[in-house]
């Protein structure tokens, strides 16, 4: 175990304060700006989140606003950032404020903790950011930092959780410590090749020069999933589209009816879209016959949600041009 002291966190902090990255959701301590981001950030690259975060807030400037919008609206806000569990939970943590807090983003911590879609891990971050309370994150590259430097492979989040406690009381800067734990995980102290070398704590980390690549751990098992998507269209009435059930793939967002397919077919697949755990084969069949299934024609696809999957699907299928004439 490693005996942190407030001189001890120090070099951290001036290595951040030296060559952390200028990102726009560091200028605010804005609650809704810091939520939003710290939501965005979830399993999110940051080259993906840069382009969307400022589009989010013209369309949605505050919390009344977002509450106020559709859940389709928000849906479609949020294409192309994948996981859209995290939108669901925006818009009804959203809608919980305005009812029992008249708008405003709740400042403690047990509120923040009651909003759908924010956990210990987050809530730390938005109270430290933006009230700068000792209240640490526990996200995957703090973990990684943490077990690294004490040593420590195999430790549970109990015990990070109490080291992550320790350090950041310890710091005497909370906001600024959450911020160089993070940035430290998501640079130097990487999954793969991390830099011992230009480490700021390297020379108190007991792992240093030591940590081997964490890629060559086993790999978690891709399911192959096979469906056929039926394209219904009409050159008056548009792209016959269905909702996703609430719950699933793509739960809530809209796409052609799909069907799972109990065996892979011969040919080959229109398209290939890899999730977490599943890899999706899209075989497109298209009609001109009236659907027999649930769902409703739309001439515009500009103000619903689509997956990226089925963009990727419309833009590769030799036979459709439906990006150019629905959009």
């Amino acid at each position: 175990m490693i005996n942190l002291s407030s001189e001890a966190c120090k070099p951290l902090l001036a290595w951040y304060h030296k060559h952390h990255r200028d990102l726009p959701w560091r200028h605010t301590r804005d609650t809704y700006h810091i939520w939003v981001s710290e939501i965005m950030l979830q399993q999110t690259q940051v080259k993906t989140v840069l382009p969307r975060y400022g589009v989010w807030f013209r369309q949605f400037p505050n919390i009344e606003s977002l509450a106020k919008a559709s859940l389709d609206e928000v849906l479609k806000a949020w294409e192309g950032l994948g996981y859209y569990r995290r939108a669901r939970f925006l818009h009804a943590a959203a809608q919980h404020i305005a009812d029992k807090h008249h708008g405003i983003f709740p400042e403690h911590f047990g509120d923040m903790m009651k909003l759908p879609g924010i956990g210990r891990s987050t809530a730390g971050a938005i109270s430290s950011f933006c009230f700068d309370t000792p209240t640490p994150v526990l996200d995957g590259n703090v973990k990684r930092v943490l077990k690294r430097w004490h040593q420590t492979p195999e430790a549970n989040d109990k015990q990070l959780w109490l080291r992550a406690q320790t350090a950041i009381e310890a710091s005497n800067s909370y906001a600024l410590w959450n911020q160089a734990m993070m940035e430290l995980g998501a640079t130097l102290c990487s999954a793969r090749k991390p830099s011992c070398a230009t480490c700021p704590v390297a020379h108190s980390c007991l792992s240093a020069f030591q940590v081997q690549d964490e890629q060559t751990a086993k790999k978690a098992v891709i399911q192959d999933v096979y469906w056929q998507v039926q394209i219904h269209q009409d050159i008056e009435k548009g792209l016959w589209l269905a909702q996703r059930p609430d719950t699933g793939i793509w739960a809530g967002l809209w796409t052609p009816p799909i069907t799972e397919l109990s065996h892979k077919p011969e040919t080959q697949p229109c398209h290939i879209h890899l999730l977490t755990h599943r890899r999706l084969h899209l075989y497109a069949d298209i009609s001109l016959e009236i659907p027999n299934v649930d769902g409703q024609w739309f001439q515009h696809l500009n103000d619903i949600a689509l997956p990226t999957g089925i963009h990727h699907l419309f833009k590769k299928h030799p036979q459709l041009n439906l990006e150019k004439q629905h959009v």
